[in-house]
């Protein structure tokens, strides 16, 4: 409905489903190891030269568990596969939100992989691209403190006519491009169900502070003026960036 490219069945779909009898032509002979809390599986065959680095691959199969893996390292027929954290499940949640499908589950390994520097999300409005991306740099700047900071740009390119010139700061002049950042955190820190019934303002003081305690370490720039920046230790957010 929003297709910028003709062509997007040709694209890059970053997963495939393996075929039924995936494990009889490449499980001969195969290790598997544990380490730092994924299982670990090396692979041999001839489905593997065509796999990516950083590719997912899932197995669905009624009536038995179904397999989620990321292709860790490929080299000639052999490939390592890992196992993926389940963030469908409540006790894994990324700031309260949890992935409600397998594209969503496969974009939050990514999205909170220390290994991986560069996540590209592409999906329908309404997927929960920026959602996802969002709660994983929240959770990653103020829980973790991986990173600093969390940068968010986008292009400014207006629908319609545009209505002229914005008064004040970078910052100030980027707030009305920034209508689905809001909306986005207001899901995010909307207030639970006990907070509901906690007396007084104890609950509304709290959101606001934490509101402003987020806004603080998200700083909003214009990709007009991005060129030549480096960024150290930061958390960079290009929304709509097709």
């Amino acid at each position: 409905n929003d297709k910028v490219l003709e062509d997007t069945e040709i694209l890059y779909s970053g997963m495939r489903e393996l075929p039924a009898d995936f494990w009889d032509r490449h499980g001969k002979g195969m290790e598997s190891w544990q380490q730092g809390g994924h299982t670990y599986y090396r692979v041999t065959g001839p489905l593997v030269t065509s796999l990516f680095n950083n590719e997912f691959v899932y197995q669905e199969i009624a009536g038995e568990a179904p397999l989620y893996a990321l292709v860790r390292e490929t080299t000639g027929r052999t490939a390592v596969l890992s196992t993926l954290k389940d963030y469908t499940h409540q006790r894994n949640n990324v700031w309260g939100i949890t992935a409600r499908n397998r594209e969503q589950n496969f974009a939050l390994n990514l999205l909170l992989d220390p290994e991986i520097d560069f996540v590209t999300l592409l999906g329908q409005a309404g997927t929960g691209k920026t959602l996802l991306t969002l709660a994983a740099s929240l959770t990653q700047t103020l829980e973790t403190k991986r990173y600093s900071e969390i940068i968010i740009t986008r292009v400014t390119v207006p629908v319609g006519e545009d209505i002229g010139f914005l008064p004040g700061t970078e910052e100030e002049k980027m707030t009305p491009w920034m209508g689905a950042l809001e909306d986005n955190l207001d899901v995010l820190n909307k207030p639970t169900e006990e907070g509901d019934k906690s007396s007084g303002y104890a609950g509304d003081w709290g959101r606001a502070a934490t509101m402003d305690l987020i806004r603080s370490r998200i700083k909003v720039k214009s990709l007009n003026f991005m060129r030549g920046r480096t960024f150290l230790n930061k958390f960079l957010i290009i929304d709509e960036a097709q």
